[in-house]
């Protein structure tokens, strides 16, 4: 590795935690819609299942993750790329979909949301009659 940094010289830890915490990466989002509803998928890795926030109000969802790194505490961090270590994203919900129904799932570090769209405004067929 020829790039050198010496973290330890830069700003105090107070401030490093400071700016870290200010700062959020925005996941890359995939959604697709079909006859039942939408489906959105979130590239999140380093989530584990337990670091996830999702939230719904009103015609609002949130979601957030937090990475979960285990850092041994006899090693001590001389450099990094990434320091960021927190997702978020925030979605108007459209008045058609049934946000109480929602079904999350994570796999390789995708979470994939499933929100259906309500009963009264699912596709349907009409059957005609002969009198």
């Amino acid at each position: 590795m020829t790039e050198k940094k010496d973290l330890e010289k830069q700003a105090p830890k107070e401030l490093q935690e400071a700016r870290q915490e200010e700062r959020v990466l925005r996941p890359q989002v995939d959604i697709c819609e079909d006859s039942s509803g939408i489906t959105l998928q979130a590239d999140m890795p380093g989530v584990p299942k337990d670091k996830f926030d999702i939230q719904v109000n009103k015609d609002s969802l949130s979601i957030e993750g937090i990475v979960a790194v285990a850092m041994p505490e006899t090693m001590k961090p001389l450099y990094a790329d990434v320091s960021v270590t927190r997702y978020q994203r925030n979605f108007s919900l459209s008045g058609g979909l049934d946000a109480t129904k929602i079904d999350a799932n994570l796999k390789d570090g995708v979470l994939t949301l499933h929100i259906p769209k309500r009963e009264e405004i699912k596709p349907r067929k009409i059957e005609v009659h002969t009198c």
